[in-house]
């Protein structure tokens, strides 16, 4: 009886535990492909799916990640994704990618993604990258990666990364979700639309209204 109730309870903590790693990321496809039909009005959690008879090779495809992406701006980074919206046939398949490029001392500013852990490889430079813990630790925890280091930001933690070089730096990020998200933390709190309430933010920072305000003027 005691062999039975031990199998028993293997079998429901396996159960859950599958339960837990299917809601973890994207549903699963239940065919060969979703190729995403951006032109189908129908809203669902992701793209109807177009016709099978007219997918064509190029819905599978992206070119031109070898590319750099311009890095003149105040924060001196690039961001080339790659999901659904560059490739419609991910739709479904719970995966997609992003390329970075960094200037000197570039930065992709504090962000999390909603809906995906994020898995960053070095292929030039150095950085310094890092992510926070949630309340009530909020603990930093960050590393300086090399060429050809790997580093994972888990799905819904604040992170970020700095080229630390005076050399460009280039980075491949993995993500498993079709459609990530992301969120920047000074867009989402100091620019959203319509504004937050100075009041507010003002006793969230412990800062006086009127440096609030200089700083939504900013976004």
């Amino acid at each position: 009886m005691a062999y039975i109730q031990v199998v028993l309870l293997l079998s429901l903590l396996l159960a859950l535990t599958s339960c837990f790693l299917t809601f973890a990321a994207d549903p699963a496809s239940l065919q060969d492909f979703c190729v995403a039909d951006s032109n189908n009005q129908v809203k669902l959690n992701g793209f109807a799916c177009k016709n099978p008879a007219w997918v064509q090779a190029n819905d599978f495809s992206f070119s031109g990640l070898h590319n750099p992406g311009n890095t003149g701006n105040p924060f001196g980074s690039a961001i080339t994704p790659v999901t659904v919206a560059q490739i419609p046939a991910l739709n479904t398949l719970g995966i997609s990618m992003v390329r970075i490029d960094y200037a000197p001392w570039g930065v992709v500013v504090p962000h999390y993604h909603p809906r995906a852990t994020e898995i960053i490889t070095v292929i030039e430079g150095s950085l310094e990258v890092g992510f926070v813990t949630s309340n009530p630790d909020n603990r930093l925890i960050s590393k300086t990666l090399q060429k050809g280091d790997v580093f994972v930001f888990p799905v819904g933690l604040v992170h970020y990364q700095r080229n630390i070089g005076h050399m460009n730096a280039v980075t491949i990020s993995g993500l498993n979700s079709q459609n990530p998200g992301v969120i920047t933390i000074g867009n989402a709190v100091f620019g959203s639309k319509p504004d937050i309430s100075t009041d507010i933010l003002a006793k969230a920072f412990q800062v006086d209204k009127n440096i609030v305000q200089q700083i939504q003027g900013k976004f």
